[in-house]
C-alpha cells in the first residue's frame, strides 16, 4: 500500500504566553456567584489549573505589557454578574477571522521550508480547525500568503475536536494514495482561547484550565512501500502507513464541542478515563494487529494530551512508563492541550529526539471517539 511520506512539519505559537498561576487568577475575574461562595472561588479555581498539567500557554489575545511582559489581555472583561457570559461568538469568530491566518501561515511557512518543496508544486490543501468559522477561510488566505496555485485542491477538516490533526492526515494519505503525483500540505490551526467559558461549572472550568492557541502543519507526498524500508542511507524520513476510528459505544455525552451563544462550549465527563482504560487495549490491539505490531513493538508513541486524567488513563491500558509518555506531557505543560495541532507537536518533539521504528499518535474526541495513525520513522 502506498504511504504518506513527511518531508517537512511546522509548528506556531502565538507569541505571548501566561502561567498557569496568572492564568487561574484572570478566571476568577470571569466567575461571579450571587451565593457567599464568591469569596472561595479564586481559591477553588486555583486548585484546579494546579491539577491541569500545565505550566503555561500561548494566546493571540495576549499582549505584551510595558515591561514587556504577556500579562496584558483586553478581550475579555470581568464577569459584571452571576448571569454575564462574556463576549458573544459573533465577537470570538471576528476575532478568529483576523488572528486565525498568521498564524496557520507559519507553521505552514516552516513545513514548507523544511519539506524543500516549491509553494507551487503543492497540488492539495487540507486544512483543519474546531475553534471558528469564516467564508472564505484561512486556507485562501494560505494560498495567497504563501504563494500555492489558484488550482490548488482545497478540503477543510471541520469540527473534529482534538483527533482533527489525525484525520487530516488520513485524507492527505489517501490523497497520496490516489495520486501518486500528490503533494499535501495539512495545516491544523486552532484559537482555544476564544472560547474562555464565564461562570462557575466545573467542568468549564477545566476545559479554560487547559485549552491553548497554536499551529502545525505537514507537507507529504506518495511513497512506495519500499521507499519505507529503512537502507541506513536516508535517516530521520518518516511515514504515514495506516489509521483507524472507532465510537466507543454509549459514549455520545461524555465528552461534547457545541456552538453557543457566548463561544464554543465543552463538557468532559469524568468518566471518560475510565472508558479509555477499558477499551483501548482491545481497539489499538485490533489496529496495531492488522500492521502485524504489538503495543510492545512501538518505538514512539504520542498521545493527544487531553488533560493529565486522559493521559494517566491511557498509560495504564496499554502499560506505558512514565519516559514513554514524556513528549506527551512535556508539550502539555508547556504548551497546553492546544486540540488538533498538539498531536503534531508531539510528533515533531519524537523527530527531534531521533525516534526510530513504529511510531503511533492517538486522539480523543467526541464520539467519544479514538483516532489512531501508524508512523513509521527510519
Amino acid at each position: 500500500m502506498t504511504a504518506l511520506e513527511i518531508l517537512g512539519l511546522g509548528t506556531a505559537l502565538p507569541v505571548h504566553n501566561i502561567s498557569q498561576q496568572a492564568a487561574s487568577v484572570f478566571a476568577a475575574s470571569c466567575v461571579k456567584t450571587d451565593s457567599d461562595e464568591q469569596r472561595n472561588l479564586p481559591a477553588l479555581i486555583q486548585a484546579l489549573y494546579r491539577r491541569a498539567g500545565v505550566r503555561q500557554r500561548h494566546s493571540v489575545l495576549l499582549e505584551s505589557s510595558s515591561e514587556g511582559e504577556a500579562t496584558a489581555e483586553r478581550f475579555y472583561r470581568f464577569a459584571a454578574d452571576a448571569s454575564d457570559r462574556g463576549p458573544s461568538t459573533a465577537e470570538r469568530m471576528q476575532r478568529y477571522e483576523v488572528e486565525a491566518p498568521p498564524l496557520a501561515a507559519r507553521a505552514a511557512a516552516a513545513a514548507i521550508e523544511q519539506s524543500g518543496i516549491s509553494p507551487a508544486e503543492i497540488t492539495h490543501l487540507v486544512t483543519v480547525s474546531c475553534s471558528g468559522f469564516s467564508a472564505p477561510g484561512f486556507d485562501l488566505l494560505l494560498i495567497e500568503q504563501l504563494g500555492l496555485a489558484d488550482s490548488v485542491a482545497r478540503t477543510h477538516v471541520g469540527f473534529m475536536g482534538c483527533h482533527g490533526a489525525l484525520n487530516g492526515l488520513r485524507v492527505a494519505h489517501a490523497f497520496a494514495a490516489a495520486d501518486p503525483h500528490a503533494v499535501i500540505l495539512v495545516c491544523a490551526l486552532e484559537l482555544c482561547t476564544l472560547h474562555h467559558q464565564y461562570g462557575w461549572d466545573p467542568q468549564k472550568i477545566v476545559a479554560n484550565s487547559l485549552f491553548a492557541d497554536g499551529a502545525a502543519a505537514v507537507v507529504g507526498r506518495a511513497a512506495t512501500a519500499a521507499d519505507t524500508v529503512p537502507s541506513g542511507q536516508a535517516p530521520g524520513r518518516s511515514f504515514v502507513a495506516g489509521s483507524a476510528s472507532q465510537v466507543i459505544p454509549g459514549t455520545r455525552d461524555m465528552m461534547t464541542w457545541n456552538i453557543r451563544n457566548a463561544g464554543f462550549e465543552m463538557t468532559l465527563s469524568p468518566e471518560v478515563p475510565r472508558v479509555i482504560t477499558e477499551y483501548l487495549p482491545r481497539v489499538l490491539g485490533e489496529f496495531l494487529g492488522r500492521h502485524g505490531l504489538r503495543t510492545t513493538d512501538v518505538a514512539a508513541w504520542g498521545i493527544h494530551p487531553g488533560g493529565p486524567r486522559i493521559l494517566a488513563a491511557a498509560a495504564e491500558a496499554i502499560n506505558l512508563t512514565d519516559e514513554q509518555m514524556e513528549p506527551s506531557l512535556g508539550i502539555l505543560q508547556r504548551c497546553g492541550n492546544m486540540s488538533s495541532p498538539t498531536v503534531l507537536f508531539i510528533l515533531q518533539e519524537q523527530l527531534r529526539r531521533n525516534s526510530r521504528g513504529p511510531c503511533v499518535l492517538l486522539g480523543f474526541g467526541p464520539g467519544l471517539n479514538v483516532e489512531m495513525c501508524l508512523l513509521r520513522l527510519s
